[in-house]
This record gives structure tokens, sequence and C-alpha cells, in this order.
């Protein structure tokens, strides 16, 4: 099991999961952050960070929000285990159905 980021983070990309992760396995994508689930201890440092609470251990996942444990899988399908996020950077790779969401994280 691991920690999955789900809607709330798409388009806000706030970064403070990023500092506080102490294995920096928190890798940007185009539209949001991901986790890398070979590289997750399960810590839950950043969970309580985040500012508009995306992050979820991934039992907890909301239902409505399920897509999001498939995004966090597929997101590394091709980046693989690079053993740290500061190595790659951020990517404009983002799985499917997220390029396709309307601009988010701009509300009130």
């Amino acid at each position: 099991m691991t920690y999955i980021i789900a809607e709330p983070c798409v388009d806000v990309l706030d970064r403070a999961c990023v500092e506080e992760c102490p294995v920096d396995c928190i890798y940007e994508g185009g539209r949001m952050l991901y986790i890398q689930p070979d590289e997750c201890v399960d810590c839950g440092a950043c969970e309580p960070v985040c500012p508009v609470e995306a992050i979820f251990y991934e039992d907890d996942v909301p239902d409505e929000w399920e897509p999001y444990v498939s995004a966090n899988v597929d997101f590394f399908d091709t980046l693989g285990s690079p053993g740290g996020a500061s190595k790659v950077g951020k990517t404009e790779f983002d799985p499917q159905f997220i390029k396709d969401l309307p601009p988010m994280g701009e509300e009130g």
C-alpha cells in the first residue's frame, strides 16, 4: 500500500508535500503531483501538509477519486522508479484522463 494524490491537486501543484517527503518520491507531472509507490515508505509525512487535502492512504481514497489510484500507477509506467524526484524534475506527462480534465484549482 502507498499514498495517492487525488483530484484536489490538479492544477494546484502546491509542493508542500514534496518538501516534507523524506525519500523524494513525489514527482511533478504537467497538471498534478504523483507518488512513486515503490519509493514511498508510507511514513505519511506528506498527508498533513497538503493544503488542499489531496493525499490519501490508498485504502482511504474517496470513491469519486478512485481513478486517481490508477493515475498514480500509470504515471510511472514509462518513468519507472528513477530513485528520486529531484533527479527527474518536472515532466509534462499526465495520464490521459487527467490531461482531459477542465482547468481546476482556481475556484473561489
